[in-house]
């Protein structure tokens, strides 16, 4: 029997990367933060989740947004 985590994905099925950003454009993480959602800590879950509203913000089109890596 799994438990289920108490941090839920952010996924939201669109899943398409934006090649300016980096991220996914539905649910704002890296393809890197992605691969890892399923084996990573809530502590890490909860982290990245903070940086989504951000992320939605600076991901505006014509927005400067470094690639993160």
């Amino acid at each position: 029997m799994t438990v289920a985590s108490a941090v839920p994905s952010p996924c939201t099925s669109v899943c398409k990367m934006n090649e300016r950003t980096g991220w996914c454009e539905g649910c704002f993480r890296s393809i890197d933060e992605i691969i890892a959602w399923g084996t990573m800590a809530d502590e890490g879950k909860r982290r990245i989740w903070a940086l989504l509203p951000e992320r939605r913000v600076r991901a505006v089109p014509g927005g400067t947004v470094p690639k993160e890596r």
